[in-house]
């Protein structure tokens, strides 16, 4: 089985020194946190991760989730655990205390949710799952759906999911054909079929709360014509007690690649009694709060298995022995050297390090600024935090996840044959690490939305306000020659996000295909860019600690050997996805049916 060890100590920098959350007085509820408080919290995390979840992982892949009678049963095990995560109040980490939440900010629930991921990622997605349920009936819901399900919903009592997908509409939403037929008093019946729904069916709870998309029978045609409907599975009484089962049912498990220890169900819609979550028709709005939370859940797995991958390869490395270095021999009481003296083998670990380090930096970054839309008391802070989690969305969900998956599959290369062997774990981490680019909105979506929405829409406007958060930083190091193996590369891939910019800005206008062609890598670039700002920045807090006489200076020593080697290795890609920008996008677009 694999082994793991939580963060905690990365934890406790990127919040405590590059964040300085403690510090951020200005923001709701903050005041009621610090330093000792969260430790503790995650600590807890990190002892039930390693001990209840992560033992199931393997066994709860090789079982899956089964069908018997009607009802999905879950792997063996998972129900129990379960319990321990309700009873433990792990669910109600970040949720509002008026309704049995802890109140904690995202940008500490951020890290409970990756030590989940990393440990189990299959287990973690139902009560993720729940938790944007729950986010989008607290933003949109009447008083009377929010006093009816949120408190169940928080503590993790019931478990929640979301439904968009049908056979014949995925990404496409507008061809959703789900119906929606006023029955009563702000009810309706609900009928159609919904598919990959995620945690459809189970055994961990007594009821199962479904968020669906479906049109009324007065509903224009496309998006507009969207509502959205709670949906339990069994309804529920005035008093609160269940009542008989409704009309919805799983009638089928999705044969997987990977997350086998998530139920992903075939969903039938009978007639099932739903109740609207906000407006008519202004569904689509409603569910994307539930697909924004969703999609931050979703970059976190890119990086929590990475993180639990890469661990378990360096502890490989530095274990097998393979031939000699060749510089000579470096272990010479031993048959052969560790592989870890090879080029390559290093090459790849200091990849997924830098990488994972560089991610969960920015999704500590991009869980401040979602606190800040929702805690500042000044509109216009929070406006402007909204908008910079909404340019980041794409990056933490597309880019986080593309190269998450990439440093899965190094991990497992380090292990050469083992790696692709079942009982060593790491064909495991790549399997379930795949759905990540593909659920929540695939990665060529995401980008598109980078480029067509974030960029072009709204003109940049996004865009110039994280510029001039970059902007000033690199003025204020550029002088400093300690910083300037960071800032220089920083400088640079800033220099090709810019240029890369301007070229689709000033093309798509001539031919929008253009934004397809080039999206992708544009992504790319502006992904490695946002690490390279945080990096650098987390260069700035590793150099003053260690001028400050810290304690604890391996820790940032190596802080600033990974950041040297992020700018060396990864900063400088940018400049070969910037030219390939500029040099095939038209190309892209002039190809015939017939060059494929």
């Amino acid at each position: 089985m694999p082994n793991y060890q939580a963060p905690l100590r990365d934890y406790q920098f990127i919040l405590n020194e590059l964040l300085t959350i403690y510090n951020r007085t200005d923001l709701q509820g903050f005041d009621e946190i610090d330093a000792e408080l969260v430790d503790a919290i995650l600590q807890g995390v990190a002892d039930f991760t390693t001990e209840v979840m992560l033992p199931l992982n393997s066994s709860g892949d090789v079982e899956g989730c089964q069908i018997k009678d009607g009802q999905v049963i879950t792997p063996k095990g998972f129900k129990e655990a379960y319990q321990q995560y309700i009873d433990n109040g792990w669910a109600t980490l970040t949720s509002d205390p008026k309704y049995g939440g802890q109140g904690l900010p995202e940008s500490v629930g951020i890290f409970a949710t990756e030590m989940n991921t990393s440990t189990n990622m299959a287990f973690a997605m139902y009560p993720g799952l729940t938790h944007g349920a729950y986010a989008s009936i607290h933003a949109h819901g009447s008083q009377q759906l929010k006093d009816k399900y949120l408190e169940k919903l928080v503590t993790g009592e019931w478990t929640g999911t979301m439904n968009l997908t049908e056979s014949h509409a995925g990404t496409d939403l507008a061809l959703l054909r789900t119906k929606a037929v006023p029955v009563g008093k702000d009810t309706y019946a609900i009928s159609g079929e919904k598919i990959f729904i995620s945690s459809g069916d189970h055994d961990l709870t007594d009821n199962i709360v479904h968020l669906v998309l479906a049109r009324l029978p007065d509903a224009p045609e496309g998006v507009k014509g969207i509502s959205l409907f709670v949906v339990p599975k069994y309804l529920i009484n005035d008093d609160g007690s269940l009542g008989c089962l409704n009309g919805v049912e799983a009638t089928a498990l999705e044969h997987k690649m990977g997350i086998h220890g998530n139920s992903t169900c075939v969903m039938l819609f009978d007639g099932a009694i739903g109740e609207l979550v906000g407006q008519p028709h202004q569904g689509l709005r409603a569910m994307f709060t539930m697909m924004n939370e969703a999609r931050l859940g979703v970059g976190v797995q890119g990086v929590g298995v990475s993180e639990i991958a890469y661990q378990n390869a360096l502890t490989y490395a530095k274990d097998r022995i393979q031939g000699r270095a060749l510089s000579g021999v470096k272990a010479p009481d031993m048959a052969a050297d560790p592989i870890l003296v090879h080029g390559d083998i290093r090459r790849m670990l200091m990849a997924q390090k830098a990488f994972n380090q560089g991610a969960r930096a920015l999704m500590g970054q991009q869980a401040l600024w979602l606190d800040e839309s929702h805690r500042n008391s000044s509109d216009e802070a929070a406006a402007k935090a909204s908008k910079l989690a909404a340019l980041f969305t794409p990056i933490v969900k597309g880019f986080v996840t593309g190269q998450g998956f990439k440093a899965c599959v190094d991990a497992q290369q380090v292990f050469g044959g083992h790696g692709y062997i079942h009982e060593w774990g790491m064909e495991q981490f790549v399997r379930d690490s795949r759905i990540a680019m593909i659920y929540e909105g695939t990665n060529g979506v995401q980008a598109l939305d980078l480029v067509g929405r974030k960029l072009l829409s709204d003109r940049g406007e996004a865009l110039s306000i994280w510029s001039e958060m970059v902007k000033p930083f690199i003025a204020e190091q550029v002088s400093n020659d300690k910083m300037k193996s960071y800032i220089l590369p920083l400088i640079d891939a800033s220099t090709d996000l810019e240029k890369a910019t301007l070229f689709i800005t000033t093309n798509a206008a001539k031919n929008p295909d253009i934004i397809g062609a080039a999206s992708m890598a544009y992504m790319q670039i502006f992904g490695i860019t946002s690490l390279a700002w945080m990096w650098a920045r987390m260069a700035v807090v590793a150099l003053e600690a260690l001028e400050n006489g810290c304690a604890d200076r391996a820790f940032y020593e190596n802080k600033l050997a990974t950041a040297q080697f992020y700018m060396q290795y990864w900063a400088v890609q940018t400049r070969s996805l910037r030219k390939q920008i500029e040099s095939t996008s038209q190309l892209i677009c002039e190809l015939t049916e017939a060059d494929f």
